[in-house]
């Protein structure tokens, strides 16, 4: 069965109350868009950010009557559809799932690392792989920072050694350091969601027994420490969480900080270099990944 979808370019005021009366009027879906390129990085669990020229786009069956729908728009906004810009569509059904599953694939990481989603065959059986799909938390192995992280530690001997992922999402650099080789790995964030999928991913991976998790702010982190500390997480919370991911880092261990822009280096290297020996600095597709080692 074939969808129509009604895409209207909107505001940032103007989106929500669109959205809420497609809502009203039989909408099957609602969508959020950047009418531009101004990507919005870091908003909080549970919170809603939308850019200032925002495309509320909705979709309906395909027996809805489209002149009905338009005409109670202009009604309740009291704008002039015909001035204002809109689009509608014809979408084509399909098997939304394969469609998915297609979009993803095996990634390769450094020397010896694959990220496979469950669904593909896996590449090298005799490689360190991590079976992962994607969901609701970030971190696939696709994301430029994500990248960089994964091939960092797949650079490190990792035996015997402690790992914290700061900003565990789906658990993926936690796990992948199990799978390396660690001995222990600790997942934290202050999405509970991400708590839920490092779990479920670690039992997949069969190392769930070797990772402890934390709920932040429900779980304290005293006396908490690692060998390495990982932080893949935007630079605002970098630079505002220095002083904890500090104390969560034994003397001569090693930090990896990543989700950095170009323009944030300077900001980020103020904020930790009180605490660490700050050297290394990588970059993929604009995002830079830098290193250290706590004093």
């Amino acid at each position: 069965m074939p969808f129509i979808q009604i895409t209207i370019n909107s505001t940032k005021e103007h989106a929500k109350i669109i959205s809420d009366k497609f809502k009203g009027i039989g909408a099957l879906s609602i969508t959020f868009q950047d009418c531009n390129s101004n990507p919005i990085y870091e908003p909080l669990p549970g919170e809603m950010l939308l850019w200032e020229k925002t495309n509320v786009i909705a979709l309906f069956d395909n027996k809805i009557n489209i002149n009905n729908i338009l005409s109670e728009l202009n009604h309740f906004l009291k704008l002039d559809l015909e001035e204002c810009n809109y689009k509608i569509e014809y979408i084509e059904d399909k098997n939304w799932q394969l469609e998915h599953m297609n979009n993803f694939h095996a990634l390769y990481f450094g020397k010896n690392l694959w990220i496979c989603p469950s669904w593909c065959k896996i590449p090298n059986p005799l490689a360190t792989n991590v079976i992962l799909d994607p969901g609701l938390a970030f971190g696939t192995g696709i994301h430029p920072t994500t990248s960089l992280c994964l091939t960092w530690l797949s650079s490190l001997c990792l035996r015997d050694k402690t790992v914290v992922d700061f900003g565990c999402g789906s658990g993926i650099l936690a796990i992948a350091a199990l799978k390396l080789g660690a001995a222990h790995s600790i997942g934290i964030d202050i999405d509970i969601q991400a708590i839920q999928a490092s779990y479920d991913n670690a039992n997949r991976n069969k190392v769930a027994k070797q990772l402890s998790l934390y709920y932040l702010p429900q779980h304290k982190l005293k006396n908490l420490q690692g060998d390495i500390v990982i932080a893949n997480i935007f630079y605002n919370s970098l630079c505002q969480l220095a002083p904890i991911i500090a104390t969560l880092i034994k003397t001569g261990g090693l930090l990896a900080l990543s989700g950095v822009l170009g323009n944030q280096i300077e900001i980020v290297y103020k904020a930790y270099n009180k605490y660490f020996k700050l050297n290394i600095i990588t970059e993929k597709e604009k995002w830079y990944f830098i290193t250290g080692v706590r004093y």
